[in-house]
């Protein structure tokens, strides 16, 4: 069974914001649904290590901060 990491998806939507994206965009960002987008921002599902990448690639971050295993951005 998958772990869904809460502080994840409490991460990614703050960061979402600060970058001024609806979520529809980072569906066309991470090509997948935005339905599929939704339920990772709502911590629904996890990520693949190549999406996880692309994310702390995109928002200039790590992926230990995406991951709520550090606080350091």
């Amino acid at each position: 069974m998958a772990l869904i990491l809460a502080s994840f998806a409490e991460r990614l939507k703050p960061l979402r914001k600060e970058k001024g994206r609806t979520q529809k965009q980072m569906s066309e960002l991470l090509e997948c649904t935005e339905r599929h987008y939704q339920k990772i921002e709502y911590g629904q599902i996890n990520v693949s290590a190549t999406m996880l990448m692309q994310l702390a690639d995109y928002f200039d971050t790590t992926t230990d901060y995406l991951l709520g295993r550090s606080d350091i951005r």
